[in-house]
């Protein structure tokens, strides 16, 4: 049955520790019926990851979950990062203050970038009136951030009415600003120490509960779990740094608001110039601890989830990703599941930081050339009976 109405649904799951028990159906529990799904990708990333716009992806795919954060702080919700996309829920008494945060980051992304975001919103009851659900778990990534898990075929479906242009969330107009304050993305590419920085993405062919699938992924999220630090992209000690950083044009694009540009992109030299000198020296000032920020940032990075299928961005050997390649071709063939895979050389980091003075910032991963995106082209191939 479905949960009942509550806007607490979210702060009441019970996190799990353990991501084994991602495929565990008892962590999960259905959406309250008068609850809003948002779901928002950028149009054609495959030809801007084609170009080298790998950050720019991954940042205006972060900035609907950045832009919802904000405009709807005190509210507990849902959401998850899919590279060049996310997508979310939240309760009825919140949904036009997200139609708001959704529109406005269209045109934020289409004036400061040049890419086109697409975004949706679909009632939880439209979802269940096409016989599928949208149930959530919370996994506990570290001490101080938990991220969402989705099941039931729901969120994908509404992917998909987005896509075929049902429930869209217009743009706004030009001078309406998206406020996207902590969205950031400072630090270094992060390369490959196992190997390969290995993206992805398997997905049901027959549903969710297909024992083939569950059997297939349960398989790889076990090989995940033998390697160093279950495959965690991000060194312990934290992310690098460099000045002036990589993603910094694109964070004054992110904070500028209605300020020129060119002052943002200054001021912003000055922070990061300051922060690389804790960075290097260590040293402590009012209560902020350099150390500390990078070992919770590893601590906090996203970079494995459920989302109508299994996600993952992980650094490992070469041998073990032939090993799960070689595990869900099997599962394949007999008709099981989909998937996707993208091997580089490299991860990259987009930033939710809400403030360095406290332990609760959130960080999403992607491979550093395409990564969830590349693995996608392939599994639609699959899709589409093509090798």
């Amino acid at each position: 049955m479905p949960a009942e109405r509550s806007e607490d649904f979210y702060t009441t799951l019970k996190p799990f520790a353990r991501f084994s028990d991602v495929l565990d159906h008892s962590r999960y529990r259905p959406l309250p019926q008068d609850w809003i799904v948002g779901t928002a990708d950028v149009v054609n990333s495959t030809g801007a990851i084609a170009q080298g716009r790998y950050k720019a992806v991954n940042m205006v795919g972060a900035s609907v979950i950045s832009a919802a954060l904000n405009d709807l702080e005190g509210v507990s919700f849902p959401f998850i990062f899919g590279g060049d996309g996310a997508a979310l829920a939240v309760p009825a008494t919140a949904a036009e203050r997200l139609r708001r945060a959704m529109s406005t980051v269209q045109m934020w992304a289409k004036e400061e970038t040049g890419l086109t975001l697409r975004a949706a919103l679909v009632p939880v009851d439209a979802i269940r009136g096409a016989g599928l659900e949208v149930s959530v778990a919370r996994f506990q990534a570290s001490t101080h951030v938990s991220y969402a898990m989705f099941a039931g075929g729901g969120m994908a479906w509404a992917e998909r009415e987005m896509k075929a242009g049902r429930f869209v969330v217009p743009p706004a107009g030009p001078d309406e600003r998206p406020n996207l304050n902590g969205l950031s993305c400072r630090w270094q590419p992060i390369p490959a120490r196992q190997g390969t920085i290995l993206s992805l993405l398997v997905t049901p062919a027959r549903g969710a509960d297909d024992p083939g699938f569950v059997q297939a992924v349960g398989e790889v999220v076990r090989l995940v779990g033998t390697e160093g630090r279950e495959g965690h992209p991000v060194p312990a000690a934290g992310p690098g740094f460099r000045w002036p950083p990589p993603g910094l044009e694109m964070e004054a694009m992110a904070s500028r608001g209605t300020t020129p540009l060119a002052k943002q992109r200054r001021k912003l030299k000055i922070q990061t110039f300051i922060a690389r000198l804790f960075d290097l020296t260590g040293i402590k000032i009012g209560g902020f601890d350099p150390k500390r920020y990078k070992t919770t940032t590893a601590n906090n990075t996203d970079f494995r989830k459920f989302d109508d299928g299994l996600k993952l961005t992980i650094d490992c050997s070469e041998a073990l990703a032939a090993k799960i390649e070689e595990r869900l071709e099997t599962a394949r063939r007999t008709g099981a599941l989909y998937y996707g895979l993208h091997r580089q050389p490299e991860a990259q980091m987009t930033c939710i930081v809400p403030s360095f003075m406290t332990d609760d910032h959130v960080h999403f991963v992607d491979g550093s050339s395409g990564g969830y995106a590349r693995a996608a082209e392939g599994m639609k191939a699959q899709m589409a009976g093509q090798r």
